[in-house]
C-alpha cells in the first residue's frame, strides 16, 4: 500500500507542478467559449444545448494527457523499478488511475462550472450537469489510463487514443448528455453503472496492456 500511495502521490505532485493538469481546463474552456456567440444570445437554445456541449468538450478534454499517461514512465524504466519493488501491473494501473482522476477530474468540474454561466445554465441544470460529470470522470480517467497502455510504444499513438476513446466513450456521453435532458435519476443511475463497470476493468486491461509491452 505504500508503494501504491507513493505512486499516487508522485504523479500527482508532478501533474500538478508540470502544469499539465490545466491544459485540459484550458481546452475545455477553450472549446465551451466560443459556442455562445455562434448560436446567438437566445437562452432557451442555450439552455437546451449547452449541457450537450459542455459534455463533448469534457470528453475531447479527456484526449489530451494520453500521451503522457504511461508512454515517458516505460521510456525512463520507473515501471520495471515498481515491478521489481514487488508491484504487479494491475496494482500500478490502479494507482495510476487514481492519481489521473485526482490530477483531472477536479479541476475539470470547476472548469465546468465555469463554463456553464456561459450556456445559462443554473439551478437544477447546473446541477445534474455537475452530477454526471462527477460520476462520469473516474471512468474517462480509467479509459485514459487504458488506452494510454494500450497505444504505448506505437508511432502515432496520439491519434491511435483518440480514436480508441471517443467510440468506448459514447455510452458515457449518452447517459452523460441525456440526464441533462430528462433530469431524471434512470439516466444518472446507468451512468454511474457504466462508470463503474470501466474503474473495475481498468486495473486489469491496463495491467494486462503493460504486461504485454514489458515482455
Amino acid at each position: 500500500m505504500n508503494g501504491i500511495a507513493s505512486i499516487i502521490w508522485r504523479d500527482v505532485r508532478q501533474s500538478y507542478a508540470s502544469g499539465g493538469t490545466w491544459l485540459p481546463v484550458i481546452f475545455y474552456l477553450s472549446a465551451a467559449t466560443p459556442f455562445p456567440f455562434a448560436v446567438g444570445p437566445d437562452p432557451q437554445l442555450l439552455l437546451q444545448t449547452g449541457g450537450g456541449i459542455l459534455w463533448i468538450a469534457a470528453l475531447l478534454a479527456t484526449l489530451l494527457p494520453l500521451d503522457r499517461l504511461i508512454q515517458p514512465d516505460l521510456e525512463n524504466g520507473i515501471y520495471d523499478q515498481m515491478i521489481v519493488r514487488g508491484l504487479s501491473d494491475e496494482m500500478i494501473a490502479a494507482a495510476r488511475l487514481v492519481s489521473h482522476w485526482l490530477a483531472f477530474g477536479p479541476p475539470l468540474l470547476l472548469a465546468a462550472l465555469l463554463a456553464s454561466g456561459l450556456m445559462g445554465l443554473e439551478g437544477v441544470a447546473l446541477g445534474t450537469l455537475l452530477a454526471s460529470l462527477a460520476i462520469a470522470t473516474p471512468a474517462l480517467a480509467g479509459l485514459a489510463v487504458m488506452i494510454a497502455a494500450l497505444t504505448a510504444g506505437l508511432k502515432g499513438a496520439g491519434a491511435l487514443g483518440g480514436l480508441l476513446l471517443v467510440p468506448l466513450a459514447i455510452p458515457l456521453l449518452i447517459f452523460g448528455a441525456g440526464s441533462l435532458s430528462a433530469q431524471s435519476s434512470s439516466a444518472l443511475a446507468f451512468l454511474a453503472a457504466i462508470s463503474l463497470l470501466l474503474v473495475a476493468i481498468t486495473p486489469f486491461a491496463a495491467g494486462a496492456a503493460l504486461r504485454a509491452v514489458r515482455e
